[in-house]
């Protein structure tokens, strides 16, 4: 064994514990680490010949790479709608990483750790209070969530016109509808060969809305004169925490032939409280729904799951299985998750989550949800009260969607938020929004607080005097 390796082994409990030490420090001076800088590194750094050894590594990250990381699990980190990280979920991906395990099958020789994942799908279920007529899997984002789910719908589509567009590739338009998908979705329909352009935009509710409007979905869906087609729509809009008529859709899909994906990256968390499930009644009759976990389930990037009907099993093996490994078996007979999703390499992505459902349970996880949606409230009273922000659209969940006040200010929006981020004491987005320049606060981190939203109004006030 090389020397430095043999070192290190020898020296792996000191090497755990110091780095233990320095990620505690990290996570205990989260208030004094800024949302952004500027500091940069030349990253083409020669190979050193005979290496540092772990502590060695350290070391030199210490010195050189961690300043170009920012506070992005702190409690005002408002952009991308970013999760923290709690306690128990930091526990969970450590272990991950301990464990090392590629997470596969359910009954194996070579390991069983897919069992987890199995038990771990079926806690989110009856957090969100979804049936278990689900299948579910982790993957690494919205992104690849979206990819899976749209995939299988993709087979689908190509099933009503008894083709197999997972062998044969593709050899019709896929019929597309969506009011405000996001990005995302666009990337994996470009991803599958379908084109990010290949789809029809539904309107979208009058009154400041981002929800399909049902009726002209519905004359969209007659223009189509029988033909199949596939829906994305969403629990939880990005710029305004819109929601789609999901009763509404599940009453149309008695009438129609179409799978329906909804997008829940973050939105499908409203079913956890009482307050607010109401927005996602009837989304158990989707074909497949899209929900990340390292947005509003706060454990660490990357995390998110996808979930699909089990009468769709056929169609989602079609599409992912393995057919030139015959070593495998029978992708129906002995179930691997490498035949129903895109990796065939999986680390035990469903660890942390577990570790969060089990430490927290679902009372901690409404208290979450619900927290979240008050600050965004305070948060967005506060702007008004201010008098030099206004809102562009209504507060529905944990999204502020706002602007500098008057229309002569629209074009000081850019100068407004790149000052107000490189001071670092908080970060969120820019956006448009209904033709105007507007800026985005997202609440899901578990350790934000109205003291914190009292921080980031003094900052916007301070940044204001400057104009």
């Amino acid at each position: 064994m090389n020397s430095i390796l043999q070192h290190d082994l020898n020296d792996f409990e000191n090497i755990l514990h110091t780095t233990k030490q320095h990620g505690i420090n990290f996570l205990n001076n989260l208030e004094n680490i800024p949302t952004t800088n500027n500091y940069s590194i030349d990253p083409k750094k020669e190979l050193n010949e005979l290496g540092l050894g772990s502590l060695g590594a350290l070391e030199e990250f210490k010195k050189r790479l961690e300043p170009l990381l920012v506070s992005s699990p702190g409690a005002r980190y408002w952009g991308f709608v970013t999760g923290g990280s709690t306690p128990a979920s930091i526990a969970g991906d450590w272990l991950a990483s301990v464990y090392d395990q590629n997470t596969q099958a359910t009954t194996s020789q070579g390991g069983n750790s897919a069992l987890i994942e199995f038990e771990t799908i079926h806690l989110l279920l009856q957090l969100l209070g979804l049936p278990d007529t689900f299948l579910g899997g982790f993957v690494t984002g919205a992104t690849m969530s979206n990819f899976t789910c749209l995939g299988v719908a993709r087979q689908w589509f190509g099933k009503q016109l008894e083709k197999d567009f997972a062998k044969n590739g593709i050899s019709e338009t896929i019929n597309i509808l969506t009011a405000t998908p996001h990005s995302s979705s666009i990337k994996a329909l470009s991803m599958l060969g379908i084109g990010s352009q290949n789809y029809t935009t539904v309107k979208t509710i009058e009154g400041n809305r981002e929800a399909i409007d049902i009726v002209d979905l519905e004359e969209n869906i007659k223009k189509l004169n029988g033909k199949p087609f596939i829906l994305i729509s969403s629990a939880g809009t990005v710029n305004t925490a819109d929601f789609d008529d999901f009763e509404a859709i599940s009453k149309l899909k008695e009438k129609y032939k179409f799978w329906w994906h909804i997008d829940a990256a973050f939105g499908g968390f409203a079913a956890v409280s009482d307050k607010y499930k109401h927005l996602v009644e009837g989304w158990e009759g989707a074909d497949s729904v899209t929900i990340d976990c390292h947005k509003w389930l706060n454990v660490p990037y990357e995390s998110a799951f996808y979930l699909i009907k089990k009468e769709h099993i056929n169609l989602q093996i079609e599409t992912f299985q393995n057919s030139n490994a015959p070593y495998l078996g029978n992708p129906l007979e002995n179930f691997n998750y490498l035949n129903v999703l895109p990796e065939n390499s999986r680390r035990l992505r469903a660890l942390p989550v577990w570790f969060s459902l089990t430490a927290y349970g679902k009372e901690g996880f409404c208290d979450i949800v619900e927290k979240s949606a008050s600050l965004a409230l305070h948060f967005g009273n506060a702007l008004i009260e201010d008098g030099n922000f206004e809102l562009l659209a209504p507060i529905r969940l944990n999204n502020v969607c706002f602007t500098l006040k008057g229309d002569e200010n629209q074009n000081n929006v850019a100068q407004f938020l790149t000052k107000l981020n490189d001071r670092g004491k908080v970060f969120m987005t820019p956006t448009f929004y209904e033709n105007r320049k507007g800026i985005r606060a997202s609440f899901v981190n578990w350790r934000t607080t109205e003291n914190d939203v009292k921080i980031v109004i003094q900052e916007m006030r301070d940044v204001v005097s400057e104009f």
